[in-house]
């Protein structure tokens, strides 16, 4: 089966061919490195990780490029706000470039956690100003630039057509646009390519324009052609980058080389908490620590992302978060008990388990199918270290780490308790022995709430973390 993968310029599932030969050129819109990255935020790198997975299954070498942006994202896509880097310099009273450099640590820290390969260039956009600045001065060079008292603005009206990758209606909304709008703008729509710094702002480079900094979108069009080229094959990043960092990323791109720089751009979905949004204002951008607090392995959430397709919302509750964590165990040791079992499986199961998985993944990264088909194996009751074999090679394109599954389940039966935990077991032996059933149901269910999942036995309540 050829690989097929939906592109969201063309609005549907097309059979993937590299450019050139059977390498696959890509770029990855990363991490702007201001604070913590959030659970919602991993879910792009998640699939960012499975598409990198899924390319190596089939035999593809990759030149993979990621950025990091520490400079130039305002606060909103309209170039309107403080650089979140600045802003964030200010509140913790540290240097930008510390707190970039803080972050950028956390963030492969966790990517690590989540078993993330890492791409084979990390391009951070502070040490790319030159390159950016080329690109910008051409722009203005052949006319699809401007400048303003504010900095170096992007001519949308050059295009043949603008947008092209959203399915935004461009003309009503110009039409309804505020009043208030910058009226040195050509265009309500055209955006910042370079922004003229205020005396006051501490991340400022020397430009033809003066002291200024580069805009967000400017960033990855000058990073992507340096390293894939004026078009390489894949874009990835969020639906929240579609209509306006991706589109205008296009715009940049055309206006300089004449051409659209991937052949195919992904976009992985929201996800939600509760059902609704994640956001600051709500308190729910939980953190990998939050979920590990909560007994939640890094690899249970990316277990937990398996569960949808990448291009529908994912909603995610620590009640379903806490069951990927006991399924993620179940996995582990239906993986070892194939690894010491001895009875033989017909190579033509094995065959016809291998078709299965490398169809569902190669129909646009189907996981969902394809963990369905990995529990399958998991459960045969013919116990085989063939099947064991097999779940390693699949684990090849989930990377939940399943050669090392034994030490995992290992670290959790010698788990210390906390102080907190210690009590509501006290609480709960008291219950049952005053045959309190509904206060010991109760207790029960709030020790599973804080990750621990206790059972009855003959020899009395036993305890793990699940």
């Amino acid at each position: 089966m050829q690989l097929k993968l939906y592109n969201t310029l063309t609005r549907e599932k097309e059979e993937f061919k590299p450019l050139e030969g059977n390498e696959v050129r890509m770029y990855s819109c990363g991490p702007t490195v201001y604070s913590y990255a959030h659970i919602g935020n991993f879910i792009a790198y998640i699939f960012m990780d499975t598409l990198r997975r899924v390319l190596q299954y089939n035999g593809y070498t990759l030149n993979h490029v990621m950025n990091i942006t520490d400079v130039g994202h305002l606060e909103s896509d309209a170039d309107e706000g403080e650089d979140k880097m600045e802003k964030a310099a200010k509140k913790e009273n540290k240097n930008p470039y510390e707190i970039a450099q803080f972050y950028t640590d956390v963030f492969f820290r966790d990517m690590q956690k989540l078993h993330i390969q890492k791409p084979e260039t990390i391009a951070k956009a502070t040490e790319h100003i030159p390159e950016m600045l080329e690109f910008v001065q051409e722009l203005v060079k052949n006319g699809y630039a401007y400048e303003t008292s504010k900095g170096i603005y992007f001519d949308i009206s050059k295009l043949d057509k603008y947008p092209i990758l959203s399915n935004r209606k461009l003309d009503e909304q110009i039409a309804g646009a505020r009043v208030d709008v910058d009226k040195e703008k050509k265009n309500p729509y055209d955006f910042a390519l370079w922004i003229k710094a205020p005396e006051n702002h501490i991340m400022k480079w020397e430009s033809p324009w003066g002291l200024s900094y580069p805009g967000w979108h400017i960033e990855c069009s000058a990073m992507g052609r340096k390293y894939l080229g004026d078009q390489f094959d894949i874009h990835t990043g969020g639906v929240d980058h579609i209509p306006t960092h991706h589109e205008n990323e296009i715009a940049q791109s055309k206006g300089l080389t004449g051409r659209i720089p991937a052949k195919t751009w992904m976009h992985v979905e929201f996800l939600q908490v509760d059902g609704g949004k994640m956001s600051k204002s709500l308190g729910n951008t939980y953190t990998l620590d939050t979920l590990q607090e909560k007994g939640i392995e890094p690899l249970a959430y990316k277990l937990f992302c398996f569960t949808a397709h990448y291009r529908t919302k994912l909603n995610f509750t620590f009640e379903t978060a806490l069951s990927s964590q006991t399924a993620l165990n179940r996995l582990r040791e239906g993986f070892l008990k194939h690894l010491e079992g001895t009875e033989t499986i017909e190579n033509e199961k094995i065959q016809e388990y291998e078709t299965k998985f490398l169809e569902t993944i190669d129909d646009d990264l189907n996981m969902p199918l394809a963990m369905g088909l990995v529990w399958e194996i998991v459960r045969n009751e013919k116990k085989s270290k063939q099947l064991a074999e097999l779940l390693l090679k699949f684990d090849q394109v989930l990377g939940l780490d399943l050669a090392n599954a034994k030490q995992y389940l290992e670290s959790q039966q010698h788990i210390e308790v906390p102080q907190e935990i210690e009590e509501l077991l006290a609480k709960r032996k008291q219950a049952r022995e005053n045959k309190d059933w509904t206060l010991s149901d109760q207790l029960r269910d709030e020790l599973k709430q804080k990750g621990y999942l206790v059972k009855d036995t003959k020899e009395g309540m036993t305890i793990e973390k699940i």
